[in-house]
């Protein structure tokens, strides 16, 4: 075990408990964690902060993945690539940096697990915040008959209309991004047509699905989350994995909150939906989900079934342990929405949560 040194602030005690624990993980020598703590406890006394070099970055994105305890997708963690771009001072680099992220990210369907981190929070303020929920999304636009699109997105598109922006009023219309230093007024960029892959869905059996029009994007890149690691906060900081299809299939398109699709997929089955005895939602999603990994797996979409999540998921619990680490998780996050009880994680209700660091943590809305 590495011997701490005299420390006095509160940071210096998350960054001391953070270097120890990636010097120690990394199995770097002693020495070379005395000196780096020396440096790093001299800069914040020196400045109220510190900075993570490349590697500590990259190790701090990939742990706070491994102790993600919403997320059944962690076999991968130690696959993330991270792009540092602590540098971006602009709004505009910031939005170019951003879509650099999604095409590395699709590359053409085979989609790469990846975080983008900007200038952390400093003591004198001026974090950068993303306004987006997701780098892809889209846009929801409130109408006397309803929302047309996301109702999820409804408030962010009332907030980047007034910006200026205006859709094309579709159930699909891509949101802007929308970037915003510290108190400036935001911007928002566009993102091209070319640069986000959808996905038409169609079902193998049932022809006149693809009659609905249904459709989703391919990567789910999570981006008003903060990356915290030892101390230092990241509001900036986007990351993906891949989709599990019932995030789709069984939340996004199925949710009567969301796009509410069950009754249509019924009537178009020609379900009896006059009670809830003919079990029409299980029968309409079940096709729905068919549909959705079917058409991401045609396309050449990474896409993983909920079943095959959970296994990995034990598998990744198994290695953790084999590591003589706890894992991190919150069981009823972990659960897909669909049979869940058919997965091998249902029967795993001692897990826990606890708070945890590095870690990603929701942030408030900027708007």
């Amino acid at each position: 075990m590495i011997n701490a040194i005299n420390l006095n602030s509160k940071l210096e005690i998350q960054a001391e408990a953070f270097i120890r624990f990636y010097y120690e993980e990394t199995k770097k020598s002693a020495q070379q964690y005395k000196e780096r703590l020396s440096e790093v406890a001299a800069e914040i006394r020196e400045t109220g902060t510190y900075t993570h070099t490349k590697q500590e970055l990259t190790f701090g994105a990939k742990v706070a993945w491994r102790n993600s305890a919403k997320c059944i997708g962690r076999l991968f963690w130690d696959s993330l690539e991270v792009f540092d771009e602590r540098s971006a001072k602009t709004e505009e680099e910031i939005a170019a940096a951003l879509l650099r992220h999604i095409e590395h990210a699709t590359n053409g369907g085979r989609i790469r697990p990846t975080l983008t981190a900007f200038a952390p929070q400093k003591p004198e303020g001026s974090d950068i915040r993303i306004w987006n929920h997701q780098l892809i999304r889209y846009a929801g636009y409130r109408t006397p008959d309803g929302v047309v699109g996301d109702p999820a997105s409804v408030e962010l598109t009332e907030a980047i209309q007034r910006l200026g922006w205006t859709g094309q009023g579709t159930k699909y219309d891509v949101l802007p991004l929308v970037v915003q230093i510290g108190s400036r007024k935001p911007k928002w960029f566009p993102i091209p047509g070319e640069a986000v892959m959808e996905v038409k869905f169609e079902h193998p059996d049932i022809e006149e699905l693809a009659g609905l029009g249904l459709q989703w994007y391919a990567v789910p890149i999570l981006s008003d989350m903060a990356l915290n690691v030892g101390g230092v906060r990241y509001t900036a900081a986007p990351f993906n994995g891949w989709y599990m299809g019932t995030e789709i299939g069984a939340r996004n398109l199925a949710d009567a909150d969301r796009y509410d699709e069950l009754p249509a997929i019924a009537d178009l089955l020609d379900l009896d939906r006059s009670t809830n005895t003919t079990l029409w939602k299980d029968r309409a999603l079940l096709e729905l989900n068919s549909a959705v990994i079917h058409s991401f797996k045609t396309n050449g979409v990474s896409i993983v079934d909920h079943h095959t999540a959970a296994e990995q998921f034990m598998r990744f619990m198994k290695r953790e342990q084999e590591q003589g680490r706890d894992v991190n998780a919150r069981w009823s996050w972990l659960i897909p929405p669909m049979s869940p009880a058919a997965t091998p994680v249902w029967h795993r209700n001692d897990l826990t949560e606890r708070e945890i660091d590095p870690d990603y943590a929701p942030q408030e809305r900027p708007y």
